[in-house]
C-alpha cells in the first residue's frame, strides 16, 4: 500500500502544477480582453476552463482509484465522483475538497460539458464571466484543501512504515 499512496501523493502534485499553469495561462489571457472578448480569446478561454476541469477531476479519478476502486454510476459519473471527493470516509480516507470547492467545480463541470459536446456552438461572454468568477474563487482555496489531503497521504505513508 505504500508505494501506492506515494504513486498517488506524485500524481496529485503533478495535476497540482498542471492546474497551476493552466490558472496562469487563463489569467493572462483574461488579462489580454479590454472589454469584451474576440472569438479567438472566447476559445482560448473556454479550452483553459476545459483543462482546468479535467486537471481536478483526474486528481479525483486517482483518489478513487486508490480507495474507492472503482467509479460506478455511468450516468452522471462526473457529478457523482466529484460530490464524493467532498466526503470524509470513515476508516478510509478525508474529503478531498470541501463543499464550497466543489459548488465551484460544478460550474466549470457543466461548462467543460457544453465546450466538450456543443459543436457548432458560439461562446457567450455572459455566461464565461460566470465561470470565470467561480475559477476565480475555487483558485483562492482549491491549493490548500488539497495539500491538507496530501498531508493524510503522507501520515499514512508514514504508519506503513511503522507497521
Amino acid at each position: 500500500m505504500k508505494e501506492e499512496i506515494k504513486l498517488l501523493k506524485s500524481k496529485i502534485i503533478d495535476d497540482l502544477q498542471s492546474i497551476k499553469r493552466i490558472y496562469d495561462k487563463l489569467n493572462r489571457e483574461k488579462g489580454k480582453i479590454e472589454n469584451t472578448p474576440n472569438e479567438a480569446q472566447s476559445i482560448n478561454i473556454g479550452y483553459y476552463l476545459h483543462n482546468l476541469y479535467n486537471a481536478f477531476e483526474n486528481i479525483f479519478l486517482n483518489v478513487a482509484d486508490v480507495f474507492e476502486n472503482q467509479v460506478k454510476e455511468k450516468s452522471r459519473w462526473h457529478y457523482s465522483l466529484q460530490k464524493r471527493m467532498t466526503l470524509n470516509i470513515e476508516d478510509i480516507r478525508p474529503k478531498v475538497i470541501s463543499k464550497e470547492a466543489s459548488n465551484y467545480l460544478d460550474e466549470l463541470r457543466r461548462f467543460r460539458h457544453i465546450f466538450r459536446h456543443s459543436y457548432d456552438y458560439e461562446i457567450d461572454w455572459e455566461r464565461l464571466k460566470i465561470v470565470l468568477k467561480k475559477a476565480d474563487k475555487l483558485q483562492g482555496i482549491y491549493e490548500k484543501e488539497i495539500r491538507d489531503f496530501i498531508g493524510f497521504l503522507d501520515k499514512l505513508s508514514e504508519q506503513d512504515n511503522a507497521g
